[in-house]
């Protein structure tokens, strides 16, 4: 029995050793491995994707039906921003739209002091022009067709505040101002 008790607790001790060198070889070889393994299988995954939309790109129709995308975006784009060369008539284009309302007592004048034009954080490409808008209107039917032609207009004029008063002279007369932004291309440095 003492042999066996002996033979036992010989393999025992084998195997505890084998075990613990095959758990450290484990974890100083083949775990890093497999971790580098994932990383590169990650990548190589990547690299397919990207030469898959290459080899699309690349595709005649694929290119036609991106260009197209493209001029649908920019002008759609030209909805919401205005070029720098036109915003000099911005001012202008309002007053025709007062004039055309048969508004009273209109007076316009920019925001900013020195410049019309105010920069935008984070921003390359755009810049901001505020417009004071100030006006006597014969009701507030008149009002809302002014706010509702300004809304329209193209590109997009956004009313950022307003009041609205009953007017001391008149009885359905009412006296408003309002606050309106309009986003401005920056001027193409040469």
């Amino acid at each position: 029995m003492k042999t066996y008790k002996k033979y036992f607790s010989t393999v025992a001790l084998l195997w505890a050793a084998c075990f613990t060198v095959f758990l450290f070889a484990y974890l100083l070889v083949l775990r890093p491995q497999a971790t580098n393994r994932k990383i590169i299988e990650n990548k190589l995954f990547e690299k397919k994707q990207k030469y898959e939309s290459v080899v699309k790109s690349a595709r005649e129709e694929n290119r036609t039906a991106a260009q197209q995308e493209i001029e649908r975006l920019q002008g759609r784009l030209s909805d919401f921003v205005m070029d720098f060369e036109d915003a000099a008539n911005l001012t202008f284009d309002i007053s025709q739209i007062a004039e055309q309302t048969k508004l009273t007592d209109f007076s316009i004048k920019g925001k900013s002091a020195g410049t019309a034009l105010t920069l935008l954080p984070n921003c390359k490409y755009l810049h901001e022009s505020r417009i004071d808008i100030g006006f006597t209107a014969a009701g507030f039917n008149q009002f809302a067709t002014f706010l509702n032609a300004l809304e329209r207009h193209r590109p997009v004029l956004f009313v950022d505040s307003f009041t609205i008063a009953r007017s001391k002279g008149a009885e359905s007369s009412c006296q408003a101002s309002m606050n309106v932004a309009v986003f401005v291309r920056k001027q193409q440095e040469f």
